[in-house]
């Protein structure tokens, strides 16, 4: 009568995935829906806040510490991860997707860019991510150079936002599963298959997206920072501008004073506030033209749920709130 009992004790005990920590909104969409059932990716980024600007608290490092695998875009997004990486265990990785072999790489020129510097972390000699390859461009990737047309980059080096480009997601997804069967390998299956479901989440979001935006691709339009390129070349739009002069820094009085002038030279239709900023900035611009003021974008989708279902809402929020301004039909 104990026999099923002994039986039960004698069992394996069932693998346990490793602890994954990631660094905002998109990563951990991404490698939750990898996940799955198996656990749920910590996320570093509170919920609205902005990557560019943010402090790590002493229980997020303490969970970076403690972390089996942590994602992250990479140091040209969050250079306040980067440090933070040198306290992971030797037996630890770090994955930078924004490095992953197959990414499509921008600079704020809008020129294709391969990864042209080392950025490892050494743990005993060995590196975090044990795949920093090139990331070349894939060559089936149609990218037009519609970033040429904002004329106003402020900044050079490599564009961070490469989430934004669902190609990009892709081949994170795929990334975001070899790591997490390398780390556990007993559930590979279990990754890849979940990765499979993502890739058709992704595939269906995209061609909502594309639908949402066809309408009003020639149609310019000026975005708060310069974090919509890999967007605005995948969905053939066109941005003329932006109103920060970086990375979500806050525009001063004579840039604002001169933006209103461009608005009517570039033929704008709408001026897009972003989350985490002063939406009277876009107003104060606006005012006295005839270019409407769209609602504010969120292009680390902070302001969004997180887990799974983030990406896809990301990617087809973002079109509608642009296709819902052009077209004059935001309720």
């Amino acid at each position: 009568m104990f026999f099923p009992v002994f039986l039960a004790l004698a069992a394996p005990a069932a693998a346990q995935p490793p602890r994954v920590v990631t660094d905002i909104p998109p990563v951990q969409s991404l490698v939750a829906e990898v996940m799955g059932d198996l656990g749920s990716p910590e996320i570093l980024l509170d919920q609205g806040g902005d990557p560019h600007h943010f402090q790590l608290k002493p229980s997020q490092a303490r969970a970076i510490s403690e972390a089996g695998l942590v994602f992250w875009v990479g140091p040209e997004l969050t250079p306040w991860l980067d440090r933070a990486l040198n306290g992971l265990g030797p037996d630890a990785q770090a994955v930078a997707l924004i490095e992953a072999p197959g990414t499509y790489r921008r600079s704020y020129d809008g020129e294709a860019h391969d990864h042209d510097h080392d950025h490892d972390h050494d743990h005993d000699g060995e590196p975090e991510d044990h795949h920093h390859e090139a990331a070349m461009p894939d060559e089936d990737h149609d990218h037009d150079d519609h970033a040429g047309e904002e004329g106003h980059h402020h900044h050079d080096g490599i564009d961070p936002h490469a989430w934004l480009d669902p190609e990009n997601a892709r081949v994170w997804v795929l990334r975001i599963s070899g790591a997490l069967a390398e780390a556990d390998p007993d559930n590979t299956a279990a990754y890849e298959a979940n990765a499979h479901a993502a890739l058709d989440r992704i595939a269906a979001a995209e061609t909502e997206a594309r639908q949402l935006l066809a309408p009003v691709g020639d149609r310019p339009i000026m975005v708060f920072h310069d974090a919509y390129g890999y967007f605005a070349e995948h969905f053939d739009l066109t941005v003329a501008g932006s109103i920060a002069m970086g990375d979500a820094a806050e525009p001063g009085a004579a840039r604002l004073a001169g933006l209103r002038d461009e608005l009517r030279h570039e033929g704008v239709a709408c001026l897009f506030p972003e989350a985490q900023h002063d939406p009277a900035y876009a107003d104060a611009i606006a005012e006295g033209t005839d270019v409407r003021v769209g609602a504010p974008l969120d292009p680390s989708g902070s302001t969004l749920a997180y887990g799974p279902d983030l990406y896809p809402a990301l990617l087809t929020g973002l079109a509608r709130t642009i296709a819902a301004c052009v077209t004059g039909t935001e309720g």
